[in-house]
């Protein structure tokens, strides 16, 4: 079984509790800021930068639950380590939050921004240690550096 010094399921599960209830409150300030806005009337620049903003920090939220759950599966048993190896990977694609955006925002919809910028950093470092510590070169990454080597030397 998959035992590092930066992952273990008491690590997985404190992260799991404590993004659950990010994204629970990444909801609700959201949903409540679009609602008011809409009932006050707000600016379109305001109302977009809301929207992306509330979609970037709630696609970085998701992908960590997702990463959290594939680990949890398999500290459960119901994932081998190569479905996790496999279909466990962090996704690295997420649009850092834009500052002209954040500009616009309430304090606290900053606060839960730069906390879910927090939370996928620590995952993001986890993955990478993981990944760095598991991980070894393919016999075809090893038959490459074989072949440099040679093409250097000869």
């Amino acid at each position: 079984m998959l035992r590092t010094p930066s992952i273990n399921p008491r690590i997985v599960e404190a992260l799991y509790a404590e993004t659950l209830v990010l994204a629970d409150e990444v909801r609700a300030q959201f949903d409540s800021a679009r609602r008011e806005g809409e009932k006050l009337g707000a600016d379109d620049l305001a109302r977009v930068a809301l929207s992306c903003e509330a979609l970037r920090t709630t696609t970085r939220v998701m992908h960590c639950l997702a990463w959290l759950l594939n680990h949890r599966a398999y500290f459960a048993g119901e994932l081998s380590e190569i479905q996790l190896r496999r279909h466990g990977r962090l996704v690295t694609s997420v649009s850092p939050s834009d500052s002209d955006n954040c500009a616009l925002l309430t304090p606290a919809m900053l606060v839960l921004v730069h906390e879910s910028e927090r939370i996928y950093a620590r995952i993001e470092r986890l993955e990478r240690a993981w990944r760095g510590a598991t991980d070894s070169p393919s016999a075809i990454e090893r038959l490459r550096e074989r072949l440099a080597t040679e093409m250097r030397a000869g």
